[in-house]
C-alpha cells in the first residue's frame, strides 16, 4: 500500500508540513481549511486545559494567552509560514484545483500574499459574516492603582484597540489551470464553480455568507445557520467549530462528486464530515491530539447515523 493509499479517506495525527509531503502530485481537488493564525489561542502550542482553568474578572483578563499580545512580527511570521505551506499545497492540487482558506482580518493580507507568491491565482475573497462573538478589548485601569483624575475616567471607556470581530475573510485561490478553464475542466473535472448550489432562499451563490439572522435582506440571500450543540457534539470543546452547511456549500461549489478534499488543519473535523456527507473522498490532518480524537468521534458518529439524519443536517 502506498503512502497516498494510506492517507485516502483517512484522518491522521501529525504535522501537516510533513504529512502533505506524502500526498501525490496533482491528486487533490480542493484544500478547504482553517489554518492556525497564531492568535487568540489558536496555535498548536496552546493548551486548552490551561486556559480553561484560568480565572478572569469583569474588564480584566488575568491569563492572557501569549498569542493575543500584539506584535507586528506576527504578520511576517504568518506570511513566512503560510508561504511554505502554500508551496506544498500547490504541488498536491490538480491543475485548476482550489485552496479555500479561512483567515483573520488583521492577517488576511499576509496569508493572501503568501498564497499568490506561491503561484496561486487569487480568484475571490468570501466573507463569513456573524454578530455573536466575544469582544476582545480589555481595560487598562488596573495598571494604574490608586490613581484618580482624568486618565482614570478615560480608561473606563478607552480600552486596547480590539473591536468585536464579526467576520472572517476566506481566501479563494486556484492553482493555475492547464490551458483554458474548459480544457482544464474536461481533463481534471475541477476549476469551475457549481452555480446550482444555493444558500439563503435559493439565491445564486454569493461571496458573502452569514450564519445568523441579521437583517431580512441579508438573511434572505446569505443565511447559513451556525452549528448548534447537536451538530458539534456534546464532547466538542474546539473554540472555532465551522458550520456543516458552510463547509458543504464551499465543497459543492468548487468540486464534483467523488472529488478529493484535503484539510491539513482539521480541528474537530467539520470539513471531513461535510466531505463524507457530500460523497467526496477526503484526507484529514491534525497536529493537536485532543482535537484529533474529537474529530475521530464525530466521524464515527456520522458513519453511524441514518440517511434521513444526514439529509436533515443539510436541508
Amino acid at each position: 500500500m502506498t503512502e497516498m493509499e494510506k492517507l485516502m479517506n483517512n484522518v491522521v495525527l501529525g504535522d501537516a508540513f510533513e504529512l502533505v509531503s506524502k500526498i501525490d502530485d496533482n491528486s487533490i481537488d480542493l484544500i478547504l481549511t482553517d489554518p492556525p493564525y497564531f492568535l487568540d489561542k489558536l496555535d498548536d502550542k496552546w493548551s486548552h486545559d490551561n486556559v480553561k482553568k484560568g480565572k478572569s474578572s469583569v474588564g480584566v483578563v488575568k491569563n492572557l494567552p501569549v498569542g493575543m499580545k500584539f506584535t507586528p512580527k506576527q504578520s511576517y511570521d504568518a506570511y513566512s509560514w503560510f508561504y511554505k505551506m502554500a508551496k506544498k499545497f500547490i504541488r498536491v492540487l490538480k491543475p485548476g484545483g482550489w485552496l479555500i482558506s479561512f483567515s483573520h482580518p488583521r492577517l488576511y493580507h499576509r496569508f493572501a500574499c503568501a498564497v499568490e507568491d506561491a503561484g496561486f491565482y487569487l480568484r475571490d475573497t468570501f466573507i463569513w459574516l456573524y454578530t455573536q462573538n466575544q469582544p476582545k478589548a480589555f481595560s487598562l485601569e488596573h495598571f494604574l492603582k490608586n490613581e484618580e483624575g482624568e486618565i482614570i475616567d478615560l480608561l473606563r471607556v478607552y480600552k486596547v484597540p480590539k473591536v468585536k470581530s464579526c467576520f472572517e475573510p476566506i481566501i479563494v485561490a486556484q492553482k493555475p489551470p492547464e490551458g483554458s478553464l474548459l480544457e482544464n475542466f474536461r481533463k481534471y473535472k475541477v476549476g469551475l464553480f457549481n452555480t446550482s448550489v444555493r444558500i439563503g432562499e435559493e439565491k445564486f451563490p454569493a461571496n458573502v455568507l452569514s450564519t445568523e439572522n441579521i437583517n431580512p435582506i441579508i438573511d434572505k440571500y446569505f443565511l447559513i445557520e451556525k452549528p448548534d450543540k447537536v451538530e458539534k457534539g456534546a464532547f466538542n470543546d474546539h473554540p472555532s467549530v465551522k458550520p456543516f452547511k458552510l463547509c458543504k456549500f464551499l465543497i459543492e461549489l468548487s468540486t464534483v462528486p467523488r472529488a478529493t478534499v484535503l484539510d491539513p488543519f482539521m480541528g474537530s473535523g467539520t470539513t471531513i464530515l461535510a466531505s463524507i456527507l457530500t460523497g467526496r473522498k477526503y484526507v484529514g490532518i491534525e497536529i493537536n491530539e485532543h482535537y484529533y480524537k474529537i474529530a475521530l468521534e464525530r466521524i464515527k458518529n456520522v458513519h453511524m447515523v441514518k440517511t434521513d439524519l444526514k439529509n436533515s443536517l443539510f436541508d
